[in-house]
């Protein structure tokens, strides 16, 4: 169990209860306070007067090297001169293990990551998606409980960080750690966390199970951050109104819908959506993500219908 108190994290002290052994998602925006959580758990930056706990030892003076904390950041940080067996077992061999039970581990390790036919080659030889690996691997060498992971995938192609997002969280429960894991992606919050956290501003917004978070956001931010495109905003009877591009269609549901007249400013499509900007009114900038491929001009007038129950409402001071 990882817990944290009152936290320097911005102007409002951040506290929180992570899940044990699970994957917890902290989603936020550039400048959110991502990668300062990430420091500040990971002994790099001074807790104090916070308080950090892991399985319920106080670590909050515990230099970096001495708290059960493994940290991977978004930059490959391998050894270039170490092959990938030598980068895998140097936390191994900082602990003064035998060579027979480092062979053993570095072998398990890289099995369980899929480059153990790569154990003799440089850093500089493998492809971004194995530096990756490596860097990962070097931090489960660590034996740590808890695993904070700043960004990791962000540097990858989207194709191989799908294949990467599979594989990791098959094998983050494997071993059991209590995982941190930071991204600005939406998306990483459903395709690996059991929970996650909304920050912005360098406070908490939210927590929960993703799902709860996606279908019950406390506050248009909240929802905003949890959509990928964000959330389209407008007037709703002195409150913000708040309806997300997937739930936007052209023709009407069989249930109570609202409507809404879009003026389409341009068009895309990738081959299985059709994704509409325009502008409602004289409100933000919308979007409208419709299914299959849909011949519509910029400059054209159309009716979007969305359910009337997907149709969120705010007070003004909750819309964040």
């Amino acid at each position: 169990m990882l817990a944290v108190h009152d936290l320097p994290l911005g102007a409002v002290p951040f506290s929180h209860e992570f899940a044990g052994g699970a994957i917890n998602v902290v989603l936020g925006r550039n400048r959110s306070g991502k990668t300062r959580l990430s420091r500040l758990l990971a002994g790099l930056e001074s807790a104090a007067p916070g308080a950090i706990e892991i399985d319920g030892v106080d670590v909050t003076a515990a230099p970096p090297g001495e708290r059960p904390v493994a940290l991977v950041y978004q930059a490959f940080v391998n050894y270039p001169n170490l092959t990938v067996f030598d980068n895998i077992a140097s936390p191994l061999k900082a602990r003064r293990l035998a060579a027979s039970e480092i062979g053993e581990r570095v072998e398990r390790i890289a099995g369980r990551l899929r480059i153990d036919g790569l154990l003799d080659r440089l850093p500089a030889e493998l492809s971004g998606g194995q530096q990756q690996r490596l860097a990962i691997g070097r931090a489960l060498a660590k034996s740590a409980r808890v695993l904070v992971m700043d960004e990791p995938l962000v540097n990858l192609d989207y194709k191989l960080r799908e294949v990467l997002e599979l594989e990791l969280r098959t094998m983050l429960h494997e071993e059991g750690l209590t995982v941190v894991y930071t991204t600005s992606d939406p998306r990483d919050a459903f395709n690996l966390g059991d929970a996650v956290l909304l920050l912005e501003d360098h406070r908490l917004l939210q927590a929960g199970a993703p799902l709860d978070v996606y279908e019950r956001p406390v506050s248009a931010a909240a929802a905003d951050l949890m959509s990928d495109p964000g959330v389209n905003r407008f007037p709703d009877g002195g409150g913000i109104g708040v309806v997300r591009p997937e739930q936007l269609a052209l023709d009407p549901p069989p249930v109570a819908c609202r409507a809404f007249e879009l003026e389409v400013v341009s068009v895309e499509t990738n081959g299985s959506e059709t994704y509409l900007h325009g502008r409602v009114g004289e409100g933000d900038h919308w979007v409208a993500k419709l299914q299959g491929l849909h011949r519509i001009d910029a400059g054209a007038r159309v009716t979007l219908h969305a359910p009337a129950e997907s149709v969120l409402r705010f007070e003004v001071a909750a819309g964040g």
